[in-house]
């Protein structure tokens, strides 16, 4: 039976706002998001969008149809491997093996700056572009880090 691959991460992007936003080879994660990375619109600013997240594998297929897309381009924080974060629900909580934890809160929704890298973009990321996320545990994050998966508690 072939072994699931780890979920890893791939990328850490800053930027002083907006779009894109450049590798570095370690971030500090606080409770307000990664020191460094600033945010072009107010309405990004919030403990429960601390951080957006983006699976590597998406960004492949956004390449195969064509868009000029990398990591950070899509102005995700953390880009993952193996992850498949779409697929997650809110609740569910990601250990990094550095010791930063996350709290997934909310699919996340493209943004119109999109469009400055390709018109059609922001309508062809719909439903496909990652996750935000609340820092439970903060400290220093670094491309290469293996992640685990707390599913969020059974309800009823």
């Amino acid at each position: 039976m072939p072994q699931t691959p780890i979920p890893i991460v791939v990328s850490i992007n800053l930027s002083a706002g907006g779009v894109p936003k450049h590798s570095v080879n370690e971030a500090t994660v606080t409770f307000d998001g990664l020191v460094g990375d600033g945010h072009a619109h107010a309405k990004h600013i919030k403990p429960t969008r601390a951080l957006s997240l983006l699976d590597d594998e998406i960004l492949e297929t956004l390449r195969q149809e064509g868009y000029p897309v990398a990591p950070g381009v899509l102005g995700e924080n953390i880009t993952v491997r193996s992850l498949h974060v779409q697929s997650l629900t809110p609740g569910t909580m990601l250990t990094f093996s550095g010791g930063v934890v996350i709290e997934l809160v909310e699919p996340r929704k493209p943004c119109f700056v999109l469009k400055e890298i390709h018109e059609a973009l922001e309508k062809e990321t719909i439903g496909r572009i990652g996750y935000m996320a609340r820092v439970i545990k903060e400290g220093v994050l670094h491309p290469g880090e293996q992640i685990a998966l707390i599913p969020p508690p059974a309800t009823g």
